[in-house]
């Protein structure tokens, strides 16, 4: 597959994903109604996009305020101001998520879905502080809309390969569990050698301890609050730590060898229909898949 068949790909993934949103939640067909939704829900227009850069500033400015009102020397110099513009964004984004609700034909689907979930909790903690102050450093969630910066960087190849990579791990799921069993084997196994070897004096005081050394070792990233003192333990460590780095390539092989298979039979064309203005139609398609007409000829670079 070509770089510009991959890009298209990931493009026409992009907009089918936009319209199915909008078949689920139901595009509206009132005037108001409609112009709201296709600024607060699509990207594509120059005024979506200008809504979505300052709904993100606004995100990471609300993010950041609350970051700095952990800061006890911060905060207690601005302290009320921090307090007004905790309010300040609450409102906003109270206002942003009533709106999604109004402007869409299904608001319930809206409310339930992943970001509908995401906004609600964004809004939740500053008035849930009311009757229990320590909720209030949940407001931190709204990192998670952060998601939408995808939308706005033009980034919804990114967004289509995530779907992608989860196709590819979910048909390479056995194989994954079936690996990390075996780590999980070795692991407890020379864990258990271990804690025979060391014993308590030298801090591996129980076999799940020493699992757990075994497990920071393998993954490379040990912590050095457990080490062998024996000459015995430091040779197991040293087989464990040179496991590690041929164990952390099987599973990125594994997956690399599905998304390569899946790429193969992923092949779509940049051909737009005339009719519908849809892209994505296979190569040797000769009308669109969604309209029906027919297709401009395809002609292979």
């Amino acid at each position: 597959m070509t770089s510009t068949e991959s890009v298209s790909t990931a493009s026409t993934a992009a907009s089918l994903a936009q319209l199915e949103a909008a078949a689920r939640f139901g595009r509206p067909t009132g005037a108001w109604r409609l112009r709201a939704y296709t600024i607060i829900f699509e990207a594509d227009t120059r005024a979506g996009r200008l809504f979505d850069l300052a709904l993100i500033l606004a995100i990471l400015a609300s993010v950041l305020v609350v970051i700095l009102d952990s800061v006890q020397s911060i905060a207690g110099r601005h302290g009320t101001l921090f307090d007004v513009l905790e309010w300040g964004f609450t409102l906003l984004f109270t206002a942003e998520y009533l709106l999604r609700l109004w402007c869409v034909r299904h608001p319930w689907r809206y409310a339930t879905s992943f970001f509908g979930i995401v906004d609600l909790l964004s809004v939740l903690p500053t008035y849930l502080a009311f009757f229990v102050p320590e909720v209030h450093a949940l407001i931190d969630v709204r990192m998670l809309r952060l998601l939408r910066i995808f939308r706005i960087l033009k980034l919804s190849a990114y967004v289509s390969e995530f779907g992608f990579l989860g196709e590819a791990l979910k048909a390479s799921r056995r194989k994954i569990i079936v690996f990390i069993g075996f780590v999980l084997i070795t692991v407890t196994i020379l864990g258990t050698l271990m804690y025979v070897v060391e014993g308590p004096e030298h801090g591996f005081t129980s076999i799940p301890v020493a699992i757990y050394w075994g497990i920071t070792t393998m993954t490379t990233v040990g912590f050095g609050d457990i080490t062998p003192k024996t000459d015995l333990g430091r040779f197991i460590a040293s087989i464990m730590m040179l496991m590690g780095w041929g164990i952390l390539a099987v599973p990125t092989g594994i997956v690399t060898a599905e998304m390569t298979a899946r790429r193969a039979g992923r092949q779509v064309t940049t051909r737009t229909c005339h009719e519908c203005l849809t892209e994505g139609h296979d190569p040797d398609a000769r009308f669109c898949k969604h309209c029906g007409k027919p297709l401009p000829a395809y002609h292979r670079d």
